[in-house]
């Protein structure tokens, strides 16, 4: 079965998509993605010791609010009336191809900074009952909490690097449940 976009229409013009007539489901989308830095700027967003604040604290709430206004971001968005947003901001430390979470005593973690990298894990997730589904807002809402991080932490690092800014889940809706499977 060939799948369509269905915001383009058949002159092969953009347009926000008609759902009025589609049943309203339970919907729920979870994003996630990465900031890679410094060892000394993941020290200095962890002990809570950046000149602008709470680096984690702010980019959570940066999260919420892009995700309650992704439609005024993205053109063809429909406006929606989320019930939930979630944001987690989980230090992270990669070692030898893994992720181990700070101070979780895993001793490849902890070794010298040379082996690691170190960073910030975001993950996002949104829901709402309704006629479309969640995840622009889940993938926005992890995309601004990254970029905040990064905003936060400049004067310090300007080589910091997002990555991997992807859907890990989705129900609801026609399509029903979707996971992400590594595939690459």
């Amino acid at each position: 079965m060939e799948q369509k976009l269905t915001h383009i229409n058949e002159d092969g013009d953009a347009r926000m998509v008609d759902v009025s007539d589609k049943a309203e489901t339970k919907r729920i989308a979870v994003a996630t993605g990465f900031i890679s830095m410094k060892k000394e700027t993941y020290d200095t967003i962890v002990n809570g010791t950046a000149k602008k604040g709470d680096v984690l604290a702010a980019a959570r709430i940066a999260g919420i609010m892009a995700a309650k206004k992704t439609s005024d971001l993205i053109p063809l968005c429909h406006p929606l009336a989320l019930t939930k947003v979630e944001v987690k901001c989980t230090p992270e430390v990669k070692a030898c191809g893994k992720h181990a979470k700070s101070g979780d005593g895993d001793s490849a973690a902890d070794a010298t900074a040379e082996n690691n990298t170190f960073g910030i894990r975001v993950e996002s997730t949104c829901a709402l009952t309704g006629k479309t589904g969640v995840e622009i807002e889940a993938i926005t809402a992890t995309s601004i909490a990254l970029v905040t991080i990064y905003d936060m932490c400049k004067a310090i690092d300007r080589g910091m690097i997002i990555e991997n800014v992807q859907v890990l889940h989705k129900e609801g809706g026609k399509s029903g449940t979707w996971d992400f499977e590594q595939v690459r």
